[in-house]
């Protein structure tokens, strides 16, 4: 289980990176300070750090030094949103700069994405009956092989990493195609069909009201 330090002083919204971090299987540690953040990557090992800039005491700049040391990835998560801030973050050695608000989903993208960087990524998910294998894109469905095309693929890969959380039509567009979205609905909308008929998940997958689509996992 990898390991991540939120350093975040404004407590609501470090609980819910927490609570969401926690839910997709990471193991978080939160410290509300600049000293609290340092003397936390000096005494334990983390995978990672999502760092805000305006910190008390010790700021999120000044924390990249103790990152260094300690061979820490950093992700900024911050409400200097500037591309000069950007740009000095990215600079300083951060991995990551993510301007504040953003999506959980969007987040957990990121994240993923870093650890991935430094392969300290899972490459076997598991979701319902299905298991995927991102190293070898292959699918396997109560351990029989299915076809997926790329585009099915990474809409599972999506979905099965963001179990029982309702996804925006949105947040699937641009995430699976990697554009702005536009409406098109209809996209969406026929991939997911196609995906949940060849999974057999017509009652797993389910629309949601007004927002996209929430895949159903529920534990017995």
């Amino acid at each position: 289980m990898f390991r991540i330090l939120i350093a975040e002083d404004e407590e609501p919204i470090a609980n819910l990176i927490r609570m969401n971090l926690t839910r997709a299987g990471y193991l978080c540690t939160w410290a509300p300070d600049g000293k609290s953040a340092a003397d936390l990557m000096e005494q334990e090992k983390f995978d990672l750090a999502l760092l805000d800039i305006m910190l008390p005491g010790i700021n999120g700049y000044e924390l990249m030094d103790y990152a260094k040391a300690c061979e820490l990835p950093v992700i900024f998560l911050t409400a200097l949103g500037s591309t000069e801030h950007k740009v000095k973050g990215l600079r300083m050695g951060a991995d990551d700069y993510l301007p504040k608000p953003f999506e959980i989903v969007e987040l957990l993208a990121r994240v993923e994405a870093v650890l991935r960087r430094y392969h300290k990524t899972e490459t076997v998910i598991r979701a319902c009956n299905a298991t995927i294998d991102t190293a070898s894109h292959r699918v396997t469905l109560d351990g029989e092989e299915i076809y997926l095309t790329p585009k099915e693929f990474d809409l599972l890969l999506l979905f099965a990493r963001n179990k029982n959380r309702a996804l925006y039509r949105e947040t699937i567009y641009e995430t699976v195609w990697g554009g702005e979205y536009m409406g098109q609905s209809r996209t969406v909308d026929l991939h997911v069909q196609r995906l949940k008929k060849k999974l057999h998940w017509e009652n797993i997958i389910i629309a949601v009201y007004k927002v996209g689509y929430r895949l159903n996992e529920v534990h017995t």
